[in-house]
């Protein structure tokens, strides 16, 4: 090798042949031995074979280093395929193509592509798994997310991604959801607190602070607990509702009653008509603000208190009022009552407290009711009283239009008093008919209701029966008179026809006025209460089924006569009195 080595020599270059070229010179000066000279040769082979034992140990070592880089890089690539769920990718090289250094650097922007994919892939994880933790947090009611969620980068994988990102989307949901539910809650909590008067801020600050209106709709907490609070919130509410709604009716109601028994004017009862309206509301329909407010519950019953007080006071004049209605009825159906009597009873009655003022108005009314049917059923032969009546009216006017001689002398309103005694006439021949329908009439009044028809405590029927026995006696009177003025006028003419003078006409001393239905004391016309009486004490003139006389008296209704002890337990009817005339 050192042979060729000199053989070659380049010029200017130091080579293995140059060098051992000059070390055989210098041992030929030198005059080294042959033995010396193979015994360094050799030492130069042994030094030289180890160099090329060391460089080919580093060759194989630094190929070996390439060979588990390549390894490793393989391995990465392939740990990533799978952690990013990559089951083929576009540009791997093969095992076998070119050199360990080519497939190096084959490999290397595979890598770097693929670790860029890789952060890119873990940022999404973090982010999607960021916001579901931050979601689970608010529902569990822990907000504060401080530590980052750890991303299993074993599987990056985009089916692991969308599943993380659908479960993202039902927590997302379910804090729409629940934060829609919050809102409602809120808004019911609201509307209560106002129908309630209670302060809502204060009251959805007590359930979590972030309920305010201040605070944004995203901010608000959607947590379990806060829904639970909200829910027994609103039920708190509503149960309060409830029982003000309860307590407000009972008390408009006592108020509504108090009112209807005290009369009290619709200028007053205006000023509790925002009460009175929900009387019979439901829970749900009360809506309007502050209709369920403490102070207005306070106010109305304080209301109630001072009515409850001024009852007693009024329940008098109300009563008497009544009672005043129930004459008046009494007096225009011509029903005879002791008024004196029942307004003492009344009085007795209220001073003794032995009886509800609301039961004793409800029988008054009861009272008046049955006053106005019993007033019904005389309102037909009342009718006929009337036209009665004023027939005998005309009926006494009549005869004294008869008996004036001066009745056709032209004298001022004579023309209207001879039209007027047309008229009479034809009413004064109607006379009998209306007192024979006046008398079955009545007469069947009394049959169905076992009872006398009286007319301002009078029996009818006996005032009929006067009038008729009064109206013969008139009529025998009258054909008496006839004939005592023919007699008295044939005497006159025999005694003065000498004289040639003429009588003149004069009204017999023993004439005798017959009275009509409403003459008192043959005054007026109108039959007379004395007579009436009389007649009435003599005995009716009405007939029974049975051929008797029916001398019962009317029993008209009033108040006056309730059994005191009826009237401190119950008041369950009307009793009746009877109206001696």
């Amino acid at each position: 090798m050192a042979v060729a080595d000199a053989q070659s020599p380049r010029v200017g270059e130091t080579t293995c042949g140059s060098l051992l070229q000059k070390l055989q010179e210098i041992w030929n000066e030198v005059g080294e031995s042959d033995e010396e000279r193979d015994k360094m040769l050799l030492q130069l082979d042994q030094e030289c074979l180890d160099v090329y034992k060391r460089k080919v140990e580093l060759a194989a070592k630094s190929r070996a280093q390439l060979l588990q880089a390549l390894s490793d890089s393989r391995l990465e690539l392939s740990s990533l395929l799978s952690a990013l769920g990559e089951k083929t990718f576009t540009g791997v090289p093969e095992e076998t193509s070119g050199t360990i250094k080519e497939q190096l650097a084959a490999i290397a922007p595979l890598l770097e592509q693929l670790w860029k994919q890789k952060e890119e892939r873990v940022k999404e994880f973090t982010d999607v798994q960021l916001q579901i933790q931050k979601i689970c947090g608010e529902i569990a009611g822990n907000s504060n997310v401080s530590e980052s969620p750890v991303v299993d980068e074993s599987d990056l994988s985009l089916k692991k991604l969308d599943e993380f990102q659908s479960q993202l989307h039902d927590l997302q949901k379910e804090k729409s959801e629940r934060l829609h539910k919050v809102l409602e809650f809120v808004s019911t909590v609201h509307d209560l607190c106002a129908v309630l008067g209670l302060d809502f801020l204060s009251t959805v600050t007590k359930v979590h602070p972030s309920l305010k209106d201040s605070t944004g709709v995203q901010s608000k907490s959607i947590s379990n607990d806060t829904l639970s609070r909200l829910a027994n919130t609103v039920l708190a509410l509503k149960e309060d509702k409830k029982q003000r709604l309860h307590k407000l009716q009972e008390s408009a109601t006592q108020l509504i009653d108090l009112w209807n028994l005290m009369d009290t004017p619709d200028e007053e009862r205006k000023l509790f008509e925002h009460v009175t309206c929900n009387i019979s509301a439901s829970v749900d329909e009360v809506t309007v603000p502050g209709s369920l407010a403490l102070d207005l519950i306070e106010q109305t019953e304080v209301e109630v208190e001072r009515l409850d007080q001024l009852k007693s006071s009024r329940m008098k004049e109300i009563a008497f009022k009544k009672q005043a209605e129930l004459e008046e009825i009494f007096a225009r159906a011509h029903i005879e009552i002791d008024t004196e009597a029942a307004r003492e009873k009344i009085m007795e009655l209220i001073d003794s407290g032995n009886v509800e003022p609301t039961e004793l108005l409800a029988d008054m009314d009861d009272q008046i009711a049955k006053a106005n049917d019993e007033a019904l059923s005389r309102k037909d032969i009342l009718d006929k009283v009337e036209k009665w009546m004023s027939a005998c009216e005309e009926e006494s006017w009549l005869e004294d239009y008869n008996r004036d001689e001066n009745r056709y002398n032209a004298s001022r309103g004579a023309h209207l008093n001879l039209k007027r005694a047309e008229k009479a006439r034809i009413l004064v021949n109607k006379i009998p008919a209306l007192v024979d329908t006046l008398v079955a009439k009545t007469r069947g009044w009394e049959e169905d209701r076992g009872i006398s028809f009286t007319y301002d405590g009078v029996p009818l029927l006996a005032m009929l029966d006067e009038y008729a026995m009064l109206r013969q006696e008139r009529e025998e009177e009258k054909r008496r008179m006839r004939d005592q003025k023919k007699y008295q006028d044939l005497q006159h003419t025999e005694q003065e026809a000498p004289f040639g003078s003429k009588p003149s006409p004069a009204r017999p001393v023993g004439t005798k006025k017959v009275v009509g239905p409403r003459a008192n004391g043959g005054a007026s016309g109108t039959p007379s209460r004395r007579l009436s009486v009389n007649a009435h004490q003599n005995g009716s003139r009405s007939v029974t089924k049975d051929g008797k006389r029916d001398l019962r008296p009317v029993a008209p209704m009033n108040y006056v006569e309730m059994a005191k002890e009826d009237a401190a337990s119950h008041i369950s009817g009307t009793d009746t009195v009877s109206a001696s005339p």
